[in-house]
């Protein structure tokens, strides 16, 4: 890891969960093209190593870089979720620089200078005109201006080479929330209508969009999966799919995503 940051899968054969993760991170870490590479721990065979790294249950997964751990998590992810934790890793490799140029204009952008963001973003895709990162964060800070039209054309024009990335993926989910956004009711009318008819789901959903716009992610998720508790196909199925694009829209550790795809999966299976 010295060179080449390194992801370390500790399973065992007796697993369920990790027999569908491993080859959901052998296939992201082969994706990456040598940014990455990984190792396997089988904890029963390697008892005193799984010791060693505080391996409490499995499936568990490490990232090291320069001989220090640098992220992990435990349990099985979606393959999405997977491939951004790969990818983030692979980022460690080094990439002339840019990656730096990315981190200091996401914070410009959260530090509320999107027009600075949103050069220094442009300023990058000139060198590197694949740059997900980049796009992704053109278009978010396009967002931020209330250029709605110019965020959604930044993102049609991605190169295909990386239309599928995670950071294009959550940006056009987040562009999606956003027009959702600017159609949004007052929160405490809508409120008052839910309280007087839990039932009207009409009003619950638009409660749900308020609420993210008003910045309460957690409050629109809870209302989202009342909504889904309540009747799961109204309006085709659209609880579910608004809580699928906020989630996209959110990190892939974000814990509110985390414990939404929990409990939506529960739903689901009941």
């Amino acid at each position: 890891s010295q060179e080449v940051p390194v992801i370390v899968d500790f399973w065992a054969p007796w697993c369920g969960p990790c027999k569908t993760l491993g080859p959901a991170l052998e296939a992201a870490v082969e994706k990456a093209g040598g940014k990455v590479r990984m190792a396997k721990v089988n904890v029963d065979e390697n008892q005193m190593i799984a010791g060693q790294m505080r391996v409490q249950s499995i499936p568990t997964v490490y990232a090291f870089h320069q001989g220090q751990p640098v992220d992990g998590f435990q349990g099985a992810l979606l393959a999405s979720e997977v491939n951004r934790f790969v990818e983030k890793i692979a980022a460690l490799a080094g990439d002339g620089g840019l990656g730096d140029a990315v981190a200091a204009a996401e914070e410009m952008l959260e530090q509320g200078a999107a027009a600075d963001a949103a050069q220094t973003f442009a300023a990058i895709l000139q060198e590197d005109p694949e740059n997900a990162a980049a796009y992704g964060g053109l278009a978010r800070a396009h967002m931020a201006l209330g250029e709605l039209d110019q965020a959604e054309a930044i993102l049609n024009g991605a190169p295909a080479a990386i239309t599928s990335k995670p950071e294009i993926e959550a940006a056009h989910a987040q562009l999606d929330l956003a027009r959702a956004a600017a159609n949004a009711g007052p929160v405490d009318e809508l409120a008052a209508q839910v309280e007087a008819n839990p039932d009207n789901h009409q009003a619950r959903f638009d409660l749900a969009q308020a609420l993210h716009a008003n910045g309460d992610v957690q409050g629109a998720v809870d209302q989202l999966l009342d909504l889904f508790r309540r009747d799961r196909e109204w309006n085709d199925g659209a609880a579910k799919a608004q809580l699928l694009t906020i989630f996209e829209a959110l990190p892939p550790q974000d814990p509110v995503a985390l414990a939404g795809r929990r409990k939506l999966a529960s739903m689901i299976l009941v």
